[in-house]
C-alpha cells in the first residue's frame, strides 16, 4: 500500500505563488511516476504535471511555464511550485502515484481570488 498526504494549499491573490507538497509513504517503487491532478467545481479531474522515475517532467499546456514539479527522494516528497497563479487555477489539487496501480491523496484546496 502507498499513502499520499498533500499539504500547502490555501488562498492566494492572482499573480501569487504557492508550493504544494505530497509526502509519500509505504511501498514506493523506483519505477513509479508521481504527479498532480486538479478538479475545479463542476468540472472533471484534469492532469496538471508528472515527474517520471528518471526525472522527466511534463505539464499540461494550461500550467506550462508557471508550475514546476520536483522531488526530494530522501524525504519521499514531491512538490508543485505554482507561480503566476490565476483564478482559473482554483481547484482541489490531488497527488498521484502510479506503478501500474493508481494511488491518490486526499486533496488540498487552492483558491486564487482577490
Amino acid at each position: 500500500q502507498v499513502q499520499l498526504v498533500e499539504s500547502g494549499g490555501g488562498l492566494v491573490q492572482p499573480g501569487g505563488s504557492l508550493r504544494l507538497s505530497c509526502a509519500a509513504s509505504g511501498r514506493i517503487l523506483r519505477f513509479g511516476a508521481m504527479g498532480w491532478y486538479r478538479q475545479a467545481p463542476g468540472k472533471q479531474r484534469e492532469w496538471v504535471a508528472t515527474l517520471s522515475s528518471d526525472d522527466r517532467d511534463s505539464y499540461a499546456d494550461s500550467v506550462k511555464g508557471r508550475f514546476t514539479i520536483s522531488r526530494d527522494n530522501a524525504k519521499s516528497t514531491v512538490y508543485l511550485q505554482m507561480n503566476s497563479l490565476r483564478p482559473e487555477d482554483t481547484a482541489v489539487y490531488y497527488c498521484h502515484y502510479t506503478s501500474g496501480i493508481n494511488y491518490w491523496g486526499q486533496g488540498t484546496q487552492v483558491t486564487v481570488s482577490s
